[in-house]
């Protein structure tokens, strides 16, 4: 009798899951758009959204995968068997759980606004249409599903754990309680029962679309099946009185609360809009010098899925030809670059021979006839974008290299020779074949060769090695007013949702901005402007 009241209760306060959180005709009340809604608008972009969060999913599933391989293969982390004594585990190893944890769950929050930006898939007509935003949303679902199961599983065999992964880590925007919340949320009786009806609802929908797709649900289907002979409803039993008596029910997701949506490379929320204004980049630009890093910061995105902190993203300022013409013309620089072979000694002429293809890019005109004037990592890889483009974010800051100009000059003809390389969504700096925004900046920068370059500090995530965009923003506050600070703070146009708009705000607000979480918006009181 305690048992069933228990499970009662878990079903009662179940959070948000991929047929829940919706009014009486089945829209959310808090987002802006989901896919019935823009099948009805505009079913041509409705296709292409399907095709395009379908391959969202298979990333993101990607990276669940990667985080649990992680898991199980360290025993000194996640111990296979239960210890016979407490583990007491040092910093740096806690550390290492932790960057696991977060990277799993921000996993977790890409996927599940997938899933809820297709939970309506019902609506959608004709049936094809409607089946494909049911394979994606199912996906999502089995994703999670599966993936929570195992890592569970495997997290409960230590008791210390649940301590661990409890614990409050403000640094990656991890409230307490955080693991009991997700027990709470996938050990229940609704989940599993929500898992047949849906599993029903693929059999009876049929179709062959999405083959990779299809092969990752197969694969998920069959995992959860092995977990419920027995192991995922008597794991639910087995946590149900600590899942209540630590997580109460309290929702901790930030798509639970209506804060964001998974869509691709699609922005929803204030469409088409940044809080950082054309007539602010405007100003912008006079004040920029080529080799200037930029961190951005975008809301109503998951950026950068697993990677921790408020900043987000990395560019490389390299302006138009005519600006690196004036920036450069310079003795020190013209005798490095006729020491690359270039006798005129022409940074232009340099960058043209050495790399053709990317120097004609460089200078054809971009949307709006904009010049190209930014180098940087996005997802359709490594290419020239226009200013006007780059720093349409929410937040921007703007630093400087303390470096001679022509370390800054072979910073950018190493940038010229990355262009055209996929993005890196496994986020591994060990190759170049494939590269993310930061690894970018790094690159080009790295100490070789009688060039001083930048020093970088690279964390360690999943047991690889790479630079969060964060962990530059973080390494400047530390190194603020010391001598081995690396960089001048040019500008910070500081985005205040509240107010729609971005604030000037001075250097003293962008070393503290490392700090924030990563949902900086839900707990933002006021701009901080310059001179504050």
């Amino acid at each position: 009798m305690k048992i069933s009241i228990l499970l009662v209760m878990l079903m009662g306060a179940l959070g948000c899951g991929a047929l829940s959180c919706s009014d009486k005709d089945g829209a959310s009340k808090s987002e802006p758009e989901d896919i019935a809604s823009l099948g009805e608008r505009d079913p041509a972009l409705a296709d292409a959204k399907i095709e395009n969060d379908a391959k969202a999913l298979g990333r993101y599933r990607d990276g669940l995968e990667t985080a649990l391989a992680f898991v199980r293969s360290r025993n000194d982390l996640f111990p296979k068997e239960k210890p016979e004594e407490a583990t007491l585990r040092t910093r740096e190893q806690r550390e290492a759980v932790w960057n696991a944890w977060q990277n799993l769950l921000d996993h977790y929050l890409a996927l599940d606004s997938l899933g809820s930006y297709h939970s309506r898939f019902r609506k959608l007509t004709p049936r094809e249409r409607r089946r494909r935003a049911f394979l994606v949303m199912y996906g999502t679902f089995l994703a999670q599903y599966r993936v929570a199961l195992d890592f569970i599983d495997r997290a409960e065999h230590d008791p210390d754990l649940h301590t661990l992964l409890n614990e409050p880590v403000p640094e990656l925007g991890m409230p307490e309680g955080t693991y009991a919340t997700f027990k709470f949320r996938f050990l229940n009786v609704a989940r599993a029962t929500e898992f047949v009806a849906l599993d029903s609802l693929y059999k009876l929908y049929g179709g062959d679309e999405f083959p990779e797709l299809r092969k990752g649900i197969e694969l998920d289907r069959a995992g959860i099946w092995k977990m419920g002979q027995g192991r995922g409803p008597g794991l639910t039993l087995q946590n149900a009185g600590k899942i209540i008596e630590d997580a109460g029910g309290t929702a901790w997701f930030p798509v639970q609360a209506g804060v964001s949506q998974w869509m691709g490379d699609t922005k929803v929320w204030r469409l088409k809009e940044s809080l950082v204004s054309q007539e602010q980049i405007a100003a912008m630009v006079p004040k920029l010098e080529p080799g200037d890093i930029l961190l951005e910061r975008r809301e109503w995105y998951v950026s950068n899925v697993g990677l921790p902190g408020f900043w987000s993203h990395a560019a490389l300022y390299i302006g138009t030809p005519a600006e690196r013409r004036k920036f450069f013309d310079d003795a020190d620089v013209k005798a490095w670059i006729r020491a690359q072979g270039q006798p005129d000694g022409d940074l232009e002429a340099l960058l043209k021979a050495k790399h053709p293809e990317p120097y004609a890019k460089c200078i054809e005109p971009q949307e709006e006839g904009h010049a190209p004037r930014v180098i940087e990592a996005i997802s359709e890889g490594v290419c020239f974008t226009t200013i006007e483009h780059s720093a349409a974010a929410d937040s921007v800051v703007v630093l400087r290299p303390r470096l001679a100009k022509r370390e800054k000059a072979s910073a950018i003809l190493r940038a010229f020779q990355y262009t055209g390389r996929p993005y890196d969504f496994n986020f591994d700096f060990l190759t170049d074949s494939a590269l993310v925004c930061t690894e970018l900046i790094y690159k080009a920068y790295e100490p070789a060769g009688g060039i001083k370059g930048l020093r970088f500090s690279l964390k360690e995530m999943l047991g690889r090695k790479l630079l969060p965009a964060n962990d530059i923003a973080k390494m400047f506050d530390a190194d603020f007013g010391t001598d081995k600070h690396q960089f001048d703070f040019v500008l910070f146009l500081d985005g205040h949702e509240r107010g729609e708009t971005a604030v000037e705000s001075a250097v003293d607000a962008f070393r503290k901005s490392h700090t924030r979480p990563k949902w900086h918006i839900l707990v933002q009181d006021k701009p901080e402007k310059a001179g504050d």
